[in-house]
């Protein structure tokens, strides 16, 4: 597989990206970051992406291209994006381990930042 990623996605949201990018011109996939907000502190924030960052952490899956704001890698160490269809919502879910909790809604989460040294050994693949 390669070096370990800051996150890693599911097939059925790697399906979703690219189905993203499909639909919009120029489009090279979605970049993925934290903002503050809703009640319990946080928010993730997704954007199309048409011309990559260098400083984001890229990370490809079946063809599809996430791009992780380096702000957000911190917040988003081993998570696992997953897009889900349900009666109440249709969008990307993360199951992130720095998640302390959530508002009952879900739009927003309360995150603790990841290790630092952790995040330095998945940049660089050490073990």
């Amino acid at each position: 597989m390669g070096r370990f990623a800051v996150i890693s996605m599911t097939d059925t949201a790697a399906q979703r990206v690219r189905e993203i990018v499909a639909a919009r011109e120029g489009g090279a996939g979605i970049r993925v970051g934290v903002k503050k907000g809703g009640c319990a502190g946080m928010e993730y924030t997704i954007d199309l992406v048409t011309v990559p960052d260098p400083k984001d952490d890229h990370v490809e899956h079946q063809g599809a291209n996430v791009w992780v704001a380096p702000e957000a890698a911190l917040f988003l160490l081993g998570t696992q994006m997953d897009f889900e269809v349900t009666k109440l919502r249709t969008g990307f879910t993360f199951n992130n381990p720095n998640q302390s909790s959530a508002c009952g809604c879900g739009e927003s989460v309360e995150l603790k930042p990841a290790d630092l040294k952790a995040l330095a050994e998945a940049r660089t693949g050490a073990p």
